[in-house]
């Protein structure tokens, strides 16, 4: 590679980073959600919490010492990694004008600069999903240090958050099954070297909640999830009803007193934490709750699992949790990184009015069901191998993935916004880069490939 070749990829990847980081820069400060603070905080507190990953909170207090900036230099250097081996592995590599176009596409059109700028796990399920894919089915087409770097890209963002790591199994599984029939196309070796890095996702859990905690445990969360989405769907009620006056069930004496939507009796209700216990007192009796409803009433809670699964496929709005009173992460901030209290105040985030997200999502909403609704069509296309064969296994993989988080985080917990657009972004990558292979195709129709170009087929 030329020195100007190096130059202009250098300042691709600087472009790629300013795009990526934008919303970050326009605040003053990384963005916040509600569950920063609970990730940051496991380091001081020594304690697991739901939900709140252990390895993620350390990589936040690693970077803790610049402002937190470093952490979202990674997560965008990682997205822009990703992205370019994608670009290569499907015949478009070494364009870093094409890559610059790419992201700067999916920063303004798409919530990836949102993700990439807050100080929370959700880049990392998108990163997840194509580090599987390049894994798996385009191993071949990367060199050593590009597989051991995916490999750990897998294995970290896989330990993130529990759906990202049964995403991750989803895929790990349909490929395994595939291959059955076809080993070609996805040898053993593949397989076993995404079940290596899927296994190393539970010994980063289980040694890093047991660094902090001293407990050899999992990531709390399970049953008390599953949980919160039978009881906005009235399941919980309805066993209630039916099992009540009850000695051994509490919640017997609170039914008439209880909140039905989830997030407000988990997070806002004083009952649930004061008299109840939270999480961890209440633990038990919301596991026989979740089991015994399950076996009293099998078909209510399929059709009610398909409802939600199917409303968390298109609950892909950018924003949800992007608030200005965010007061436990605040409080995590104040008592274990006072130094940044100023510049934190002083961000756009904490401002009032606080940050809008109506006119971001009259662009990202419509835009996003789009991709996901092309996505069929490009992998028709791709498999009629109108578009270059490869795609089709492209695409596969982000249908796949966009349905194993909506059952994931719709069924087992509760649709979100924010669920869904953490991993919407891959379909308008996908779509994307349908559309540069088809220009592409077109343009060496008429004039022929470019110097040392890749084949688009293969």
């Amino acid at each position: 590679m030329s020195k100007s070749d190096r130059a202009v990829w250098a300042l691709a990847i600087v472009v790629c980073l300013l795009c990526l980081m934008g919303p970050a820069l326009w605040n003053g400060f990384p963005l916040m959600e509600w569950d920063t603070g609970g990730y940051l905080a496991r380091w001081y507190d020594h304690t697991l919490v739901i939900n709140r990953a252990v390895p993620y909170g350390l990589l936040l207090n690693l970077g803790s010492g610049l402002a937190f900036w470093p952490v979202l230099i990674v997560q965008s250097l990682l997205t822009v990694w990703v992205l370019a081996l994608l670009l290569r592995v499907h015949g478009l590599g070494h364009r870093p004008l094409l890559l610059t176009a790419i992201v700067a596409g999916l920063s303004t059109l798409t919530t990836l600069s949102w993700l990439t700028s807050i100080m929370l796990t959700d880049i990392f399920c998108g990163l997840g999903v194509f580090a599987t894919y390049l894994l798996l089915l385009r191993s071949d087409r990367l060199g050593t240090w590009e597989k051991r770097g995916l490999f750990l890209l897998l294995a970290f963002s896989a330990s993130t958050h529990s759906a990202t790591l049964g995403v991750c199994m989803g895929l790990l599984t349909v490929a395994a099954i595939l291959s059955r029939f076809d080993r070609k196309r996805v040898p053993s070796a593949k397989l076993a070297g995404g079940a290596a890095a899927l296994a190393l996702s539970i010994v980063l859990v289980f040694g890093t909640n047991y660094l902090v905690a001293q407990r050899l445990a999992w990531t709390p969360g399970g049953f008390g999830i599953a949980f919160g989405r039978m009881l906005q769907d009235g399941l919980v009620k309805k066993y209630l009803d039916e099992h009540c006056p009850d000695p051994d069930l509490r919640l017997c004496r609170y039914m008439d007193q209880m909140q039905q939507d989830a997030d407000q009796f988990f997070w806002h209700d004083p009952l649930f934490e004061q008299k109840l216990g939270g999480f961890n007192g209440l633990g038990p009796e919301m596991e026989r709750i979740v089991l015994g409803a399950t076996a009293d009433y099998p078909l209510l809670q399929l059709k009610t699992a398909i409802v939600a699964s199917a409303r968390q496929l298109v609950a892909v709005r950018t924003g949800e949790g992007v608030e200005d009173t965010l007061w436990h992460t605040y409080l995590v901030i104040r008592d274990h990184q006072p130094q940044w209290l100023p510049a934190m105040n002083a961000a756009r985030q904490q401002q009032h009015p606080p940050i809008s997200f109506t006119g971001v999502n009259m662009v990202h909403y419509p835009l996003a069901l789009l991709a996901m609704a092309l996505l069929p069509i490009i992998f028709l296309l791709a498999w009629v191998e109108v578009l270059p064969a490869p795609l089709a296994e492209l695409t596969g993989t982000a249908m796949l993935a966009l349905l194993g988080n909506a059952v994931i985080c719709g069924a087992i917990s509760n649709p979100h916004d924010r669920y869904g657009a953490r991993i919407g972004w891959i379909a308008a990558f996908v779509a994307l880069l349908a559309l540069a292979q088809a220009v592409e195709r077109i343009r060496r129709a008429r004039l022929g490939p470019l110097p040392n170009a890749e084949p688009l087929f293969y």
